[in-house]
């Protein structure tokens, strides 16, 4: 039985990757967005904020990571609802294929694309001054909560994709996720906050997951990383219960 639902998951991941290479856009301007910003910050008002010994786009690197997988799941619901709209769903639960398959292919679509992009956000940090001694533990650390947090949004993205009634609904779910990480310790640090701002900052999954990268990258004891990981296993349970019972009621 587990082969035959991963022998179909993979078949149905190369359709929806193919899907991806043949319109590149998508994952280029996934890569725009956080990469504007990241210039906007560092050259613009990066200069006024105080960090410390740390350069600033060592600092909000973390966040920028953050937005770029909140910007690139938003895809992810996109080519969910064309699916759904045009019928695909349909013809492929027609064939003796594992039905769970369908929904994996795309969650691993947006797993692949979003590495790319976090990938070439890396690559232009390292072009503006991002440098950091952190070993390879630290990095596969980084690595395993980014994607943690990717599989965690992509799970959410799966529940609009598949109840929206329109494509605009489907793609505007994803704008709070990328403003998120604004009211964060991402970009400035929160004790320069007011009292209830600064209280939401320090208690929402962003921060937890912001200070844990930094951490390890700059090579400083990490304090938050259980809770980051609490946030991104506590989410991705919760979004995977509620996106295969969203997928029951509409293929049922």
């Amino acid at each position: 039985m587990a082969t035959y639902f991963l022998g179909d998951t993979a078949v149905l991941t190369g359709r929806t990757l193919r899907h991806v290479t043949r319109s590149l856009d998508t994952i280029i301007t996934t890569a725009i967005t956080p990469i504007a910003m990241m210039l906007l910050f560092v050259y613009v008002f990066g200069g006024a904020i105080d960090t410390g010994p740390v350069s600033y786009v060592n600092y909000m690197l973390p966040g920028i990571l953050l937005i770029t997988i909140a910007s690139g799941i938003s895809y992810t619901t996109l080519r969910l609802f064309t699916d759904m709209q045009g019928g695909i769903f349909e013809r492929f639960h027609s064939m003796p294929i594992a039905r769970s398959g369908v929904l994996w292919a795309h969650v691993l679509t947006s797993l692949v694309a979003n590495v790319i992009s976090l990938v070439v956000v890396v690559l232009v940090a390292l072009v503006m001054g991002f440098r950091s001694g952190a070993g390879v533990l630290a990095w596969l650390a980084v690595a395993g909560i980014l994607i943690l947090f990717t599989l965690a949004l992509t799970w959410i993205a799966v529940i609009p994709g598949l109840t929206a009634k329109s494509v605009d609904g489907a793609g505007a779910y994803a704008y709070p996720l990328i403003f998120l990480p604004f009211i964060s310790s991402a970009f400035v640090p929160t004790d320069t906050m007011p009292g209830p701002v600064r209280a939401f900052a320090e208690h929402q999954p962003v921060t937890s997951i912001v200070n844990t990268i930094r951490d390890l990258l700059t090579q400083q004891p990490v304090g938050d990383i259980w809770t980051a990981l609490a946030w991104c296993v506590g989410i991705l349970v919760v979004a995977y219960v509620f996106a295969t019972i969203s997928y029951r009621r509409r293929i049922s």
